[in-house]
This record gives structure tokens, sequence and C-alpha cells, in this order.
């Protein structure tokens, strides 16, 4: 661990950035690479997660400027990351436990063979003109991401799945007959990885028209002004921050750590929230021994907190 993650005063000052990256490549010595990245990585005090597969790379990390910067130097060093592009935002605290560079069949598990956006892929929307297209009554607007993700925010007037899982969505697509019933479909996700795939599906089904988000949703936010945006609500995102909002700034979105669903400040004065044991989201779905199991983590962190320690369950 670096001195800069040690500091409080770093930590305070928000000065952690955070790096959302992807990109499909043939990438056949994926196995390689892991440790050294997994090396370098560690040396930089930077956190997170990091997935390569034959198909490419996608993760997020954080870490100081410093640290960050070297990891992406490193990444574009390697031929087949050449032209890899990343977003950034910021983070008052480290947003992750630990590092993990792992090894997978798909850097973003959809289920379906033959799926390559390398091949086809649908038309990139820049998030200034996002507005303009998704406005048009001749377009269907899809969101690809899950139920716990779409319960937060969402595009107004979008489509919401309501899958449980990426896998979901192929089926969820040829149950739906009428989505063939407008010229237009316009899809989008938190960053664009879903959405690679997702239009490339709708293509291989024999959708036209399609449209994704260039960037995601974390683009529109850092890039479309508030009061233009047909956003409503927060983004999730895949780190303890939970959620964030135009800007990039982190949101008010708390975690439940049984459950794992956001929960906003009001659902935090339910009686049924009580912290990592249990929300008004999951209380009716756990039995009292869940939650004693739960209380006796939660102990645990508590203790590894007056120790100065992070509990690994935290």
């Amino acid at each position: 661990m670096t001195d800069d993650l040690q500091n409080p005063r770093h930590e305070e000052s928000g000065a952690f950035c955070v790096a959302a990256l992807y990109h499909f490549a043939s990438f056949a010595r994926f196995e390689s690479v892991r440790e050294p990245l997994d090396t370098l990585c560690k040396a930089q005090g930077v956190r997170g997660t990091l997935l390569l597969a034959h198909e490419g790379i996608n993760g997020t990390i954080a870490g100081t400027d410093t640290g960050i910067a070297t990891v992406l130097a490193y990444l574009r060093a390697q031929p087949e990351f050449a032209s890899l592009e990343h977003k950034e935002s910021r983070a008052s605290k480290m947003p992750f436990v630990r590092m993990k560079v792992k090894l997978k069949k798909e850097i973003v598990t959809m289920g379906v063979e033959d799926i390559d956006p390398n091949k086809i892929v649908g038309t990139y929307v820049d998030p200034k003109d996002w507005n303009a297209l998704i406005s048009d009554p001749d377009t269907i607007v899809i969101d690809t991401r899950n139920d716990y993700e779409t319960a937060i925010g969402i595009f107004r007037g979008a489509v919401d799945p309501n899958t449980k899982t990426f896998r979901e969505f192929p089926d969820w697509v040829k149950n739906n007959p009428g989505l063939h019933n407008k010229p237009k479909i316009a899809m989008y996700c938190t960053g664009g990885i879903r959405c690679e795939k997702a239009t490339a599906f709708m293509k291989q089904q024999g959708f036209e028209e399609v449209y994704h988000l260039k960037g995601g949703i974390l683009k529109y936010q850092e890039n479309v002004p508030e009061e233009e945006s047909l956003w409503d609500g927060a983004c999730f995102v895949f780190d303890e921050r939970v959620s964030v909002t135009h800007g990039l700034k982190e949101g008010a979105h708390q975690l439940c750590h049984a459950c794992r669903t956001p929960i906003t400040p009001e659902e935090l004065t339910s009686p049924y929230y009580e912290a990592g044991v249990s929300c008004s989201h999951c209380y009716e779905t756990r039995t009292e021994e869940d939650r004693d199991r739960y209380r006796q983590r939660q102990k645990q962190i508590a203790l590894a907190k007056q120790r100065g320690e992070r509990h690994i369950g935290s």
C-alpha cells in the first residue's frame, strides 16, 4: 500500500481518481498479462477489478492520479489496447477494498455465442446528440442494465426490461415482438460495454437502425448540463460510492450489505433498515437466522474499525 492511500488527508481531499474502461480486441495472450498487470497495479496502490479475456479488457480501478496514469500507460503500451479509452470520475474515499485481475471467458457476460462487437455493432451516438435521438417519436429507448440499477435512475421514456442479469436480455428481446414497431432502437448502459454486445445482438436479430450512447450514462452525466438532461435520478456504480449524479458527483445512496441493493436516504429511516443486516427491500426475504449471521459480521467489521483495520467483508 502506498503512502498516498494511507494518508487520511489524501482521502478527505477527494483526490482519488476512478477510471472505468473497456476495450474489445483479439487478445489471445490475455493469460500472460494477468500477473504483470496485477503486480503493477498493487505497486502503484491501485485497487479495483480488471477482467481479461480473449475478447479484451473491462473494469474499474481507483488510486492516485499518478497511479492510474501509470496503469493506463501500461495498458495502452499493449498493441491490442493502443486505442483504449477510459472515463474518469473522483471519489472522496478509496472506493475499493483490494485489487483483482481476473481471467474470464467474456469481459461482459451475455452468454450468446458468436457475438463479436469488432465485427458488428450499433451506431455510436455522442452524448450531445443523444437527447434528439431519444426524443424522436420513431425511437424505442432501451435500458440494458439490471433492475437494481434502473431502480435508482433511468432516461425519461426508456423501456426497462427488469432483468436480474445481462444473460436474461437476449430472451427478453425475443419475447418482445413490439420492439419491431418503430424503426429506431436506442440503447444505453452505465459505461457503454453492455451496449457493445446488446447492439451486436440486436443487429444479429434483424434490427437495422440500432444506436447506442457512446461512453454510456457516465459520459452523458459528465458532458450534458443538468438543465438540459433527460436523465432522471442517479447512476448506480459498482464501487463503494454506490451512485453518481450529474457532473459525476458522488450520490446519496448507500448499499444494503445484506442484499446489495442501493438504498436512498429516505429508506434509511425505514423500521426494516439495520446497517449491514436488512433493509425494506430484503427484510421479508431473509430469515432471522440470516439476520443474526449478518449482525455477527457487522460486529467483526466494527471491531476491525476500532483497531484501525478494514474488515474484508465491509
